[in-house]
């Protein structure tokens, strides 16, 4: 059959493959040009070993979260990050909520092993039937969903209904094909590109609808292939997904404007842009938040150069076990364990002398909030502006 006699044309018209650069708000090429300003800052920010990694579990976390809440799962952010230490013990009534998040991260250790091994990686048909395969494995679904298999029959979610199923292995073939393409889009563009395509890439998906079961997840793993591809940053890859789900409501009627008005495609991607960009910022402020920290410890270190006798150790131990909010006097002999055993045998008026001796040093504040590490001291590292 020749794609001028497919039944899509007739029903899904919206779905047509083209892009027109044109229709997009100037204000979207703005947008655009400020992720990647942002990316660039994150991939460019040095941080400790460990910091890095405990970021990078967070975001995997938040973005694994978000792409299975959208569709029901109840699992919490806490537990998430428990799964991925492997110290998540749920109910068997609960465990298949473990089982749909056990599989999105199989997903994404997939594709990001795939992408170490070749430099680009084009989106295929079976990448697409790979991500629904591995969303739904081991879960119970639909009496008719075949993971990994194109639908034979045609479905409906709410009023949406899928495109024709005979159409949809040739829709699916269709359209990685189409983002494998350049799109004509010069060099100096290729991210802002990526970025247009991934999203583009979400819509058709849900567009298309080629699976019975396990869509929305395999719709966000195809936005997740592309933004690997292009090299977006390991911590910024899963913000969309975060996005979606923080503004479910707003997802789902986008998504449904997407297929319902002549401009609804480039409304959804000025939908998802801002949420990226809007999440791109509160990853940095938690990054440089991370990055005072380090210069903090840095700091007090500094102060102790050459300081090496028992109160000296004592000291520097209680200002760097000081978190980010007052304490009185008592409790902080048992902010760890280290401190516990440094203060067993001292009485309230030594630990007194220490924080009156700390707070002369400048590193820490008693007031009448209580007893906090003065931090405020790394707002002199930051270069100084006006406003």
């Amino acid at each position: 059959m020749s794609s001028s006699a497919r039944e899509y044309q007739h029903t899904h018209p919206w779905i047509n493959f083209s892009f027109d650069i044109r229709r997009l708000d100037p204000a979207v090429w703005i947008q655009l040009g400020q992720i990647q300003a942002k990316c660039d800052q994150v991939s460019g920010t040095p941080l400790l070993p460990a910091v890095a990694e405990r970021l990078h579990t967070l975001f995997l976390a938040k973005g694994v979260r978000a792409t299975t809440a959208i569709e029901g799962n109840t699992l919490t952010e806490d537990e998430v990050l428990r799964l991925l230490a492997g110290e998540l013990k749920l109910p068997p009534s609960r465990e298949y909520l473990a089982r749909e998040a056990e599989n999105i991260v199989t997903a994404t250790k997939w594709l990001a092993q795939r992408l170490l091994e070749a430099p680009t990686l084009a989106l295929s048909p079976d990448d697409v039937r790979q991500y629904n395969a591995t969303v739904l494995s081991g879960l119970a679904s639909e009496e008719d969903a075949a993971p990994g298999q194109f639908r034979s029959h045609d479905v409906r979610v709410g009023p949406y209904k899928g495109a024709p199923a005979q159409d949809v292995p040739w829709l699916v073939s269709r359209m990685c094909d189409w983002l494998n393409s350049d799109w004509a889009f010069p060099p100096a563009l290729k991210t802002a590109a990526g970025i247009l395509k991934s999203i583009v890439a979400h819509v058709y998906v849900a567009w298309i609808h080629p699976f019975a079961d396990g869509n929305g997840r395999t719709a966000r793993l195809v936005e997740l292939h592309t933004l690997m591809d292009i090299g977006f940053p390991s911590p910024t890859l899963h913000l969309l997904s975060n996005h979606y789900n923080q503004t479910r409501t707003e997802y789902y009627r986008f998504l449904d404007i997407s297929s319902r008005t002549e401009n609804g495609l480039y409304r959804f991607i000025e939908y998802a842009l801002q949420g990226l960009l809007d999440n791109l910022d509160e990853q940095i402020r938690l990054i440089e938040t991370q990055q005072l920290e380090v210069h903090w410890q840095n700091y007090v270190y500094d102060q102790f150069r050459h300081k090496e006798s028992k109160v000296d150790i004592r000291r520097r131990r209680l200002v760097l076990a000081m978190g980010d909010k007052a304490y009185a006097l008592a409790d902080i002999r048992y902010l760890t364990p280290q401190l516990a055993e440094a203060y067993a045998d001292k009485s309230l008026k030594t630990l007194q002398r220490d924080v009156s001796e700390l707070s002369a040093m400048g590193l820490l504040v008693v007031d009448k909030d209580g007893i906090s590490a003065n931090k405020a001291l790394m707002q002199a590292f930051r270069p100084v502006r006006r406003g």
